[in-house]
């Protein structure tokens, strides 16, 4: 939905839209990093292991991701919520999220192992394949450790594990065992190793803000209680998580792992646009929890509308400029990647009209939980049914269409509902958002006559640069401009 209010008028209080700020700048420094190491990693997969391998591999991090999803119990943006309800030391609440993860994760660990063709569906499992679904604890205690230091605004730290340590181990771990006997199950052993750095970047940090759990003990009643009151937000998270990855498990069913790696390499290049919301989450989840349960719904309302302009003034870009030259990009992965042009095209779509979507839902979740279940239910069950219509017959273009239309549908209901309950507008677009963006799109459009490496070199630059001076010129007021001053 669009705004044509003022470009300033969306700002939670100056106090809010500066740590809004801080913490944005912060976030998305970490998201430029992630993305150059990420982007690396996807050029050198696919030229090293080849489509088979990263179809193969895109299955077992769904699956164990998955595994370790059910183990948060929505802890991730739950946890919030926990330590704002007060009444215990904060050490305690984080001791009983840590246990809690660990309990569910050791449950779905041994069923993976016991059973490790729900990883690897398309064939024997080979060389390290069985122990693959060791990682989920150590996915599960980063996740709840980053959530705690969210709520402290110790935002730093997510950036140092999730955007350096992360995929940069990734990167070189995968690059060098490509050149060794172990090159079979590289990729699976470079992601266990990145994965175990980012958790010790994580776990040490939040036992040195919250300190030992002195006094603490185990309690089987208040595990329950957290899973009780977690719930909502937990089916919520899942089947936001489901919905993100139902496209890869039915075309996994349909395709086989080549397609399913095409699929992947678009899906992760589309993703670096989605990680631009996402690089807002901790410190916008925190503010509305604290918000939310203050009964100030001015403040939560002006806090959503502010990221999201903020969100889709640098995702509408980066979607343009990687979406009009689709082909030519892809093709940096190997040619057989450039088929895929359509497929990245539409992600890169899904990726903007999910940002509304996650913002809204960021307020549902606090003011109603069970209502967002339900809607997000809703668009799953509508994804599946378009995802087995349409994937049989288009394949990935398929799966991505599928995917589209689902998070359009979720979205604006998700905004028509929010902005009843709060009783203030929750629109995230703004006119100058919609004209910046028809210009870039003028220009890349005119470059697709150009040959491939030629659309890129004017593309990419050209779009991002004329947007922004567009923005600056005539979309950002002087609380817009916030997001850039230290």
């Amino acid at each position: 939905m669009a705004s044509a209010g003022d470009p300033g008028e969306t700002v939670a209080g100056a106090a809010g839209a500066s740590a809004l700020a801080r913490g944005g700048r912060t976030n998305f420094a970490g998201f430029l990093l992630r993305l150059s190491a990420r982007f690396p990693f996807l050029v050198l997969a696919a030229r090293l292991y080849g489509p088979d391998d990263l179809g193969r591999f895109a299955y077992a991090t769904m699956v164990v991701e998955f595994v370790a999803a059910l183990a948060t119990v929505g802890l991730k943006r739950g946890l919030s919520g926990e330590l704002a309800r007060g009444g215990r030391p904060d050490a305690h609440v984080l001791a009983d999220g840590l246990l809690l993860g660990m309990i569910l994760a050791a449950i779905g660990t041994t069923a993976l192992v016991l059973v490790p063709g729900l990883m690897f569906p398309d064939g024997p499992v080979q060389g390290p394949g069985r122990w693959f679904a060791l990682i989920v604890p150590a996915i599960v205690v980063a996740d709840v450790s980053l959530a705690a230091l969210a709520f402290r605004n110790r935002i730093g730290v997510a950036v140092r594990a999730r955007s350096v340590i992360e995929p940069w181990v990734l990167t070189i771990a995968a690059t060098l065992l490509a050149f060794t006997a172990l090159k079979a199950g590289g990729l699976l052993i470079a992601y266990l190793v990145s994965l175990v750095a980012a958790t010790v970047a994580s776990l040490l940090p939040a036992v040195r803000a919250f300190g030992p759990p002195r006094g603490w003990r185990p309690s089987a009643g208040r595990l329950a209680a957290i899973v009780w009151r977690n719930l909502p937000l937990a089916g919520a998270d899942l089947v936001e998580w489901g919905s993100r990855r139902l496209d890869v498990f039915i075309l996994g069913r349909f395709a086989s792992a080549e397609v399913v790696g095409l699929y992947y390499v678009a899906q992760q290049v589309a993703s670096l646009a989605g990680k631009i919301r996402a690089s807002f989450d901790p410190i916008l989840v925190p503010m509305l929890s604290r918000a939310m349960k203050a009964g100030r719904p001015d403040d939560a309302a002006a806090s959503l509308n502010q990221v999201g302009f903020w969100v889709l003034s640098f995702q509408l870009p980066v979607v343009l400029a990687l979406g009009l030259p689709a082909e030519a990009v892809l093709g940096l992965f190997g040619p057989a990647f450039a088929a895929g042009g359509l497929v990245l095209a539409l992600l890169l779509a899904t990726e903007l009209a999910a940002a509304g979507s996650s913002l809204a839902e960021m307020g549902l979740i606090f003011a109603r939980p069970k209502a967002n279940l339900a809607i997000a239910a809703a668009g799953l069950l509508l994804q599946a049914g378009l995802s087995l219509w349409l994937i049989p017959r288009y394949g990935g273009a398929g799966a991505a269409a599928a995917l589209l239309l689902s998070v359009t549908a979720v979205g604006i209901v998700r905004q028509i509902l929010l902005s009843h309950v709060l009783a203030r507008p929750v629109g995230l677009w703004r006119w100058s958002l919609l004209g910046a963006g028809a210009a870039a799109f003028a220009l890349g459009l005119a470059a697709r006559g150009l040959p491939e490496l030629w659309q890129m070199l004017v593309t990419i630059p050209g779009v991002l640069l004329l947007f922004a001076a567009l923005m600056w010129r005539i979309g950002y007021g002087p609380e817009d401009r916030a997001l850039f001053r230290r």
